[in-house]
């Protein structure tokens, strides 16, 4: 099923349903490299809260249309006093907080704020055509939405730093290398890759998927005592609600698709 997320009348942005579990959200800006223009960064906010509350989605695919994925907020239409805009346009945070998991199919040119949008996907597959840059230093703006910090914590203070210093642009090898992306593929299997990661994703028990993505997160966020207290209080919560006979069934499945996998 193919619907259009709609602002003014203006088909930004695309959403897909291609396979059981798994939406597909495609920044619809061809001719503009997908710039963040206000009736995308609209629709955009208002299609995840819209997907956040439909169970039937427990993974997405974010995407871009032509050769570009993402070049960053328009700046043609954009006043210096709204750049970072207010909780209808902030996409960064949108995506952050979308419950389940999110898949960046990165198919083209990632650049400042499509590098911030990039970075709130919770994990990054690969064109070997894309790109990625920080341009904020040679546009003369800070970042807003959450580059400054999601970087460095990614790949290190220092090369986060040669791409805030320099603006250079970071093949997708590279980027790989640097641990930004998870994995590189050939133009072609892009989709195919993150529709299969998608797949796999969805086969997990789907009231472990937002609970597992929040106790991540919200370790990551903290000192590594505080994360791991935050894991063991909530496995002591998790574990009220088990059965033996209910995770021996749960361990079976497990090896039995371990097995298939091997073979």
């Amino acid at each position: 099923m193919n619907t259009a997320a709609t602002d003014n009348d203006d088909n930004v942005l695309l959403l897909t349903r291609p396979q059981d579990g798994c939406a597909c959200l495609t920044l619809n800006r061809p001719q503009a490299m997908n710039a963040l223009s206000l009736a995308l960064r609209r629709a955009l906010v208002r299609t995840l809260d819209t997907l956040a509350q439909d169970d039937s989605v427990r993974v997405l695919i974010l995407t871009g249309a032509g050769r570009a994925f993402c070049a960053g907020l328009d700046l043609r239409e954009i006043d210096p006093g709204a750049i970072t805009g207010d909780a209808g346009t902030d996409v960064a945070t949108a995506l952050a907080n979308f419950p389940r998991p999110v898949i960046g199919a990165v198919n083209g040119a990632a650049i400042t704020g499509g590098l911030e949008v990039a970075l709130a996907c919770d994990l990054l597959i690969a064109s070997s055509e894309a790109r990625f840059a920080d341009t904020h230093a040679r546009i003369g703006v800070i970042p807003g939405w959450g580059l400054s910090q999601r970087l460095s914590r990614l790949i290190g203070i220092a090369r986060a730093k040669e791409m805030a210093f320099s603006g250079n642009f970071v093949g997708a090898e590279q980027a790989e290398r640097w641990g930004l992306v998870n994995r590189v593929t050939t133009p072609e299997q892009l989709m195919p890759q993150a529709l299969a990661l998608a797949a796999d994703i969805a086969s997990a028990l789907p009231e472990m998927l937002p609970v597992y993505k929040r106790l991540i997160d919200d370790g990551h966020a903290r000192s590594f005592a505080e994360g791991m207290a935050l894991e063991q209080a909530a496995t002591r919560d998790w574990a009220a609600s088990l059965t033996p006979e209910v995770l021996r069934a749960r361990r079976e499945a497990v090896q039995a698709r371990g097995r298939a996998q091997k073979g």
